[in-house]
């Protein structure tokens, strides 16, 4: 098993943390601590996985796989190390065995220390070998497109009753007819796309739709989801309690595997088979019953991204929005379409010319003045009563 590690700062400095241990990435960032070394298990990182490690400050990631296998050019790496995070690559399965949940580690050089007892040794990824890695990967590219074109068509045979006339969509309580529907998944620059909707949810109050951690996303705005849906695998037992209506996506087989976990809640869901990904059945709900129109935030739109995903099922996503089609606005990218060119000092100085104004108006005419003489006046009593009163 090798290991190694980039440190902050001088080249003799280490870094030092706890250590947080998981094999899913997405159940391990849930738990991270500012300044944990984390510990995952997943090949081909995606940048919404990197980009959760980055928002839980970690101090260092090491990845039992290869964070780049080269099959395609995915994007969670260069944001690791664009955060100033060392990367610690393809450390094998091993790794799980040597450190332990919540132990304290340090890492000097190449070598990690437990205690100071040396316990793994290797390699470490830089800037300049993920872009090496990622020139090589974007060679992968035509063979994972003939792949993502034979998944489309295998989809395509399976789920054709259900992309073509909604066979299978369950019945809800929530009505969607005649509105808009905001669909929420917590993907790329969810967070500013969220905060550039405000005035949009203000005024047209939409469904709002969380798929599994975007029902998290919208109780961080403030706002409270009115369906929540997905395999449940992560997302807050708060949010689950809030009082949305929760679909639990199934296999087209009926197997659930996040079911038990909603039930021990005390919650009753809907159940939704299907083979698509969530993000999917999220938008045909909307659209079979009766939604206006369907605003995405976060989901996965080209084909860098659904390949970062890392899913065969994204072949799905294509689908659905051929089927959606003009009813679909993807909001992705709307925090990034118009930014306001007025600078705070601009506007500080604004307000106090106004104020200068305004003074000015009132010294030059009679009825100010007066204003002007009485309120002199009446401060002038208040210091002299102060006065006497000390």
């Amino acid at each position: 098993m090798k290991l190694a590690l980039r440190r902050r700062g001088d080249i003799g400095d280490g870094v030092a943390g706890v250590v947080r241990l998981d094999r899913r990435t997405k159940r391990l960032t849930g738990r991270l601590n500012a300044g944990d070394i984390a510990v995952i298990d997943h090949a081909d990182l995606d940048r919404v996985s990197a980009d959760s490690l980055v928002a839980a400050k970690v101090a260092a990631v090491i990845n039992a796989q290869p964070s780049i296998s080269g099959r395609y050019p995915n994007l969670g790496p260069d944001v690791l190390i664009a955060a100033g995070i060392p990367l610690i690559d393809n450390v094998g399965s091993g790794v799980f065995g040597v450190l332990k949940e919540g132990t304290r580690i340090r890492v000097d050089g190449d070598t990690v220390f437990v205690q100071d007892e040396p316990v793994a040794k290797g390699m470490l990824q830089t800037a300049e070998s993920i872009a090496e890695l990622m020139a090589e990967a974007k060679t992968g590219l035509s063979a994972q497109l003939e792949a993502f074109a034979a998944n489309t068509m295998e989809y395509m045979r399976r789920e054709r009753g259900l992309l073509l006339d909604g066979v299978g969509v369950p019945d809800v309580t929530t009505s969607f007819e005649g509105r808009h529907a905001l669909i929420v998944v917590r993907g790329y620059d969810y967070k500013e796309d969220l905060r550039a909707l405000r005035a949009y949810i203000r005024e047209f109050k939409p469904v709002l739709v969380g798929v599994d951690g975007g029902a998290d996303a919208l109780r961080e705005v403030g706002l409270t989801p009115h369906v929540i849906i997905g395999d449940m695998d992560s997302i807050s037992d708060a949010t689950l309690r809030c009082g949305a209506e929760i679909i639990v996506h199934a296999y087209p087989d009926g197997r659930a595997p996040g079911l038990p976990r909603v039930q021990d809640l005390g919650i009753a869901p809907v159940l939704f088979p299907a083979a698509g990904t969530s993000e999917d059945i999220a938008m045909l709900l909307a659209d079979e019953k009766g939604a206006s129109l369907i605003v995405a935030v976060g989901t996965h739109a080209t084909l860098i991204e659904f390949l970062d995903k890392g899913r065969a099922g994204m072949a799905s996503t294509f689908l659905t929005r051929l089927r959606l089609g003009g009813k679909l606005v993807d909001a992705k990218g709307v925090s990034r379409l118009y930014r306001s060119r007025i600078s705070g000092g601009s506007l500080l100085l604004l307000v106090v010319a106004a104020f200068i104004a305004i003074g000015a108006a009132l010294a030059v005419s009679t009825v100010g003045r007066t204003y002007m003489d009485l309120f002199v006046d009446e401060w002038q009593s208040l210091v002299n009563w102060f006065r006497d009163l000390f």
